[in-house]
């Protein structure tokens, strides 16, 4: 079996005898959209196609991507992200009193950009730490030499991310596109209460106001409002986090590797 992530890694399979699973995170082509513009994307559209036929099996992570495929056609299998529960520090260090967290790629499709104006806003005693790397990292190099409560920590480990967002008050995901996230289950699993955009993908995994609060992308005074609104409120937080933790359980390894198995086991035989 050739298992690919990503349209790009479907490349990989297109000359090779085998049983082929292709995974795609997200919706590729709108993606592609979000980053460069709809010409970029329209030319991305038809690899996309030719790349999916390359597969005997596609799976995606999100409702969004299932229907987006399956209406081109395709057959499709949903399969949730997952983590490893056993991975999530039961300890960890608080740096600041008010804390709370970006982790990921630093790039126009998270949304760095509404998180920098956001951040820009931020009272002095509230702080934003950001970990990740990518093409946006000079202008949070440039806000972080100019706010003394915004901390860029730079690429980090996974260890050391999971113990930042365990002891994080909050965890900042404005993302204006996104797949199934892996960063939100993550946090879920460590506890941390999440603010994130109303989008699809995320809004699969994060119900408003019980499992997390969601905002509006591209909306940094909206982001700003919940921050000012949240971190003060402690048990609001507590009580968020804890509805997470019982969700996220279904979302470990141990539960979704199943599910891969079962696809395997089905194409061998």
């Amino acid at each position: 079996i050739v298992h690919a992530h990503h349209i790009a890694g479907a490349l990989a399979m297109k000359n090779v005898s085998c049983k082929k699973i292709l995974s795609i995170h997200g919706v590729y082509s709108k993606n592609i959209a979000q980053l460069y513009g709809k010409t970029t994307s329209n030319i991305s559209k038809k690899y996309e196609k030719t790349a999916l036929n390359f597969a005997d099996v596609i799976t995606v992570n999100s409702n969004e991507g299932y229907n987006y495929y399956t209406k081109m056609g395709f057959n499709v299998v949903q399969i949730p992200n997952a983590i490893d529960l056993n991975l999530i520090p039961k300890k960890s260090t608080k740096q600041f009193e008010h804390q709370m967290i970006f982790a990921g790629r630093l790039s126009k499709e998270k949304g760095v950009e509404t998180l920098l104006e956001t951040a820009l806003q931020l009272p002095d005693n509230y702080h934003l730490l950001i970990a990740g790397s990518g093409p946006l990292e000079g202008k949070i190099r440039d806000l972080a030499a100019k706010k003394t409560n915004v901390h860029y920590l730079g690429y980090q480990s996974k260890p050391n991310v999971l113990s930042l967002i365990h002891s994080s008050d909050l965890l900042i995901q404005p993302s204006l596109v996104e797949g199934m996230s892996s960063t939100l289950l993550e946090a879920m699993g460590c506890g941390t209460c999440i603010l994130a955009s109303n989008i699809e993908g995320i809004s699969e995994i994060v119900e408003n106001e019980k499992t997390g609060v969601l905002v509006e992308p591209n909306n940094s005074g909206e982001l700003l409002s919940k921050i000012l609104e949240l971190l003060p409120k402690k048990e609001k937080r507590s009580r968020m986090a804890k509805e997470g933790l019982q969700i996220v359980k279904q979302y470990d390894w141990k539960e979704v590797g199943k599910l891969y198995m079962d696809i395997y086991e089905d194409l061998l035989h």
